[in-house]
């Protein structure tokens, strides 16, 4: 085939539209710095003019972080620092310079005067919130079980329940095997994982065998290190499996994994939250004929921490939910567009301190719309303050899943909250832990029993635990009387944000049991 002139021009022309449109894709951020650089005169008033270069730079990759929200010297001495890097300036201890490298982002200058805006305007320390109600200690209906010290520390980073053979799960960071209990609180080891354990999800396998699969995490600490795994374990073996079914491997920090038929083929596809540090991404695991599974990308964010799926918008095909815990924090639902992919929309966002941690969705207020029960108070970023906006929220859903807040309790290091009614009254009660609990001045934080008394009103109960163990994981124990059991895992060392407090808790008991004996 011969082209002519006019062919080979256009030609010509494509290319060139196509090589222009990447240079604008590449260096688009880099154009829109320069063009504000270009655009913004300082005035002379520190305030006003950090106010403008904050909402100018800091809020192309996240919500706005209040001044207010850190004291200053963690502006200082930790935040500022760790984020000159994003907009091309070098830093060493306190001092910032531009290298030659350092091209485009703000200038020098400008980012002198975002540092002098947060020593201006952010606290010296933080208030501590002042919680609605005071915290109520007593056992509120529950009575504890515990098994048998284990021989070294706990470090439990998974406790999960079989709830149709009322079998309890957990696994522990030193060991990265996966454990059952039976009723009698004994343990057996079920397999050797590759890495740790942290969620796990119990299915009947193509041959109607009890099975699990397991998110194993890789690196437990926020690292950028591509060794989780997806994988499945057989249950019902007599001895431990050393070598599990692989599934999917190569994934950063892969912190849950969720299943759902998105493509209505009859077969259970997997949804996976490679959380990662600064790499991750949300993957989508589709399963074929064969078994095996082809991968690809929902949306490639780092910070997933939860999903749910669902059929949000009532068109029979199931949906997406995520959590995003670090960076650009926020909830955002992913809609199956019926063809493979997702299109997205964020539902709320929040600054990057908050550290999001859990949420659930469920009918609190009884008028058929589902509603956010958000957790948030991962403190083991650069910022280890206690903040008093960290704790239990209940968003009301206003219909087409808008949210409203309408409740607030706070908890230093909010981890995670299950809604369910614990107490067979007909509303929803809530149950939270907090691993990162003011241990020394309010340890009765790390777990909190929340009574809905009337609507959207609740009596919270600090059940003293808090000298059993140190609490992350959770679930819940079904029952026929309707009203579960609590199940708490201990990780008794580590992450603190007080390295010098002695442990006061017992460091050897991977886990407890609270029994529900509410008879309402």
């Amino acid at each position: 085939m011969r082209l002519t002139k006019t062919g080979l021009y256009t030609i010509y022309l494509l290319l060139f539209v196509f090589l222009i449109s990447g240079t604008i894709l590449f260096n688009g951020c880099a154009n829109n710095q320069k063009s504000s650089e270009d655009t913004f005169k300082p005035t002379g008033d520190t305030i006003a003019d950090g106010k403008k270069l904050v909402a100018m730079y800091c809020t192309k990759c996240h919500a706005e972080v209040p001044a207010d929200a850190l004291n200053k010297d963690v502006w200082k001495f930790h935040t500022l620092p760790g984020m000159a890097n994003y907009v091309k300036v070098s830093v060493y201890g306190t001092a910032y310079f531009k290298k030659p490298t350092d091209t485009g982002g703000v200038s020098l200058d400008n980012w002198n005067i975002i540092q002098g805006y947060y020593q201006k305007v952010a606290p010296a320390s933080l208030p501590a919130a002042t919680p609605p109600t005071p915290l109520i200690n007593d056992w509120a209906g529950f009575t504890l079980r515990k098994p048998a010290e284990g021989q070294n520390t706990a470090y439990t980073s998974l406790i999960a329940v079989n709830q149709s053979t009322h079998k309890i799960y957990s696994s522990d960071l030193s060991t990265a095997k996966l454990n059952e209990w039976d009723s009698n609180l004994n343990s057996r080891s079920v397999a050797q994982l590759p890495s740790p354990g942290v969620d796990v999800n119990f299915i009947k396998d193509e041959n109607g065998v009890d099975a699990a699969i397991v998110s194993s995490v890789g690196e437990y600490k926020p690292m950028d290190f591509p060794n989780g795994k997806l994988v499945k374990v057989r249950l019902n073996e007599k001895t431990e499996i050393t070598v599990p079914t692989v599934i999917a491997s190569e994934l950063s920090r892969p912190v849950q994994s969720v299943a759902g038929d998105f493509n209505k083929d009859g077969q259970a596809d997997w949804v996976i939250c490679a959380q990662g540090k600064k790499k991750g991404a949300v993957y989508l695991l589709t399963q074929k004929a064969d078994h095996s599974f082809a991968q690809s990308t929902i949306i490639d964010k780092t910070g997933a921490v939860q999903a749910r799926v669902g059929d949000f918008n009532n068109d029979g095909w199931p949906d997406l939910m995520v959590l995003f815990g670090s960076g650009d924090e926020g909830l955002w639902l992913f809609l199956n567009d019926q063809k493979g992919g997702f299109t997205s929309r964020n539902l709320l966002r929040f600054p990057p301190v908050y550290g999001s941690t859990s949420f659930q969705l469920v009918d609190m207020n009884h008028d058929g719309k589902l509603d956010l029960v958000y957790t948030c108070g991962y403190n083991f970023h650069d910022s280890r303050i206690f903040k008093p906006y960290h704790g239990l929220y209940i968003f009301t859903n206003q219909g087409n899943w808008n949210f409203k807040q309408s409740y607030f309790y706070p908890i230093n290091g909010c981890t995670k909250a299950i809604a369910t009614d614990f107490d067979g009254d007909g509303d929803i009660d809530i149950a939270t832990t907090a691993l990162f609990a003011d241990l020394k001045n309010k340890p009765n934080e790390g777990f909190i029993y929340f009574e809905q008394d009337k609507a959207m009103s609740f009596k919270p109960h600090a059940i003293p635990v808090n000298r059993y163990g140190r609490w992350m994981s959770m679930d819940t124990l079904s029952k026929p009387n309707g009203r579960p059991d609590i199940i708490l895992g201990n990780f008794a060392i580590g992450m603190a944000i007080d390295p010098n407090l002695k442990p006061f808790w017992n460091v050897k008991l991977p886990l407890i049991v609270l029994e529900n004996h509410n008879k309402k």
